[in-house]
C-alpha cells in the first residue's frame, strides 16, 4: 500500500495545517448545521479531498456519539467510505468529466433517489473548475434546491475558474499551505511508524 494511503488521515484530529477550517466543519456536525454544499479551495495536497471524505463520514457514520464530530472510523459506513466504496458517497472527478451529459448522469439524475443506506448522499466533485459553462449551469440547478438528503462538496485549485453564481450557493473554506514546521512534525511521525531514518 502506499503511505499516501496508508497515512491519509482517518479522523478530523489528525488532518495537519488546516485547524481553522476543521474546527468550523466539527462544530457544524456537533451541532447538526452541515450546509447543503462546499467549496474546498487551495493548492494541491493541503487536505481537501481528506476533509470531504472526513465530511461524509462523520455524518454518516453508525456510530457517531452525540455531541461528538469524529467518525468511528470502526462501522460498515465509515469503512465503506475509507475504501473508497460506499454506493452513496460519489467522487467525480471533474477534469475527466467536463460536459454537461455527464453532470446529468453522473449527478442530476443520480441526486433524484434517496440514498441506498446512509443518512445522506454525498457528491465530492474534485477539480471542479474543470466543468464546463453549461456543466456548471446545470449543477447551479440542483445547488439553488437541492434534496435534503444530498450534500456537495467541490474541490478546486482554481477559485477564479468557478463561476461566482456557484461560488455564492456554497459555504466556501480556502486552505492554506501546511507550514513547514507541521509538515516536517508530520514527516517524522510517519518515518517512526514506518521505521525509516531520515
Amino acid at each position: 500500500m502506499a503511505l499516501y494511503h496508508k497515512h491519509r488521515p482517518q479522523t478530523f484530529q489528525n488532518v495537519v495545517g488546516q485547524d481553522h477550517i476543521i474546527k468550523t466543519i466539527t462544530n457544524q456536525i456537533v451541532q447538526d448545521r452541515v450546509a447543503h454544499a462546499y467549496l474546498f479551495s487551495g493548492p494541491r495536497g493541503v487536505g481537501k479531498t481528506t476533509t470531504a471524505r472526513l465530511l461524509a463520514k462523520a455524518i454518516n457514520c453508525l456510530n457517531r456519539k452525540d455531541k461528538n464530530s469524529e467518525p468511528c472510523d470502526d462501522c460498515s459506513s465509515c469503512k465503506e467510505i475509507s475504501e473508497a466504496r460506499a454506493i452513496d458517497v460519489l467522487e467525480i472527478d471533474a477534469a475527466s468529466y467536463t460536459g454537461v451529459d455527464n453532470v446529468r448522469d453522473n449527478i442530476i439524475d443520480n441526486a433524484q433517489f434517496r440514498p441506498t443506506k446512509s443518512k445522506f448522499k454525498v457528491f465530492i466533485i474534485d477539480e471542479v473548475h474543470m466543468l464546463s459553462i453549461s456543466a456548471f449551469n446545470a449543477l447551479l440547478k440542483i445547488l439553488e434546491e437541492p434534496p435534503e438528503y444530498i450534500i456537495f462538496i467541490l474541490a478546486t485549485t482554481e477559485l477564479r475558474k468557478i463561476p461566482d453564481t456557484v461560488i455564492s450557493r456554497c459555504q466556501r473554506f480556502n486552505f492554506k499551505k501546511v507550514a513547514y514546521d507541521e509538515i516536517k512534525k508530520y514527516l517524522e511521525k510517519v518515518a517512526k511508524e514506518e521505521k525509516i531514518k531520515v
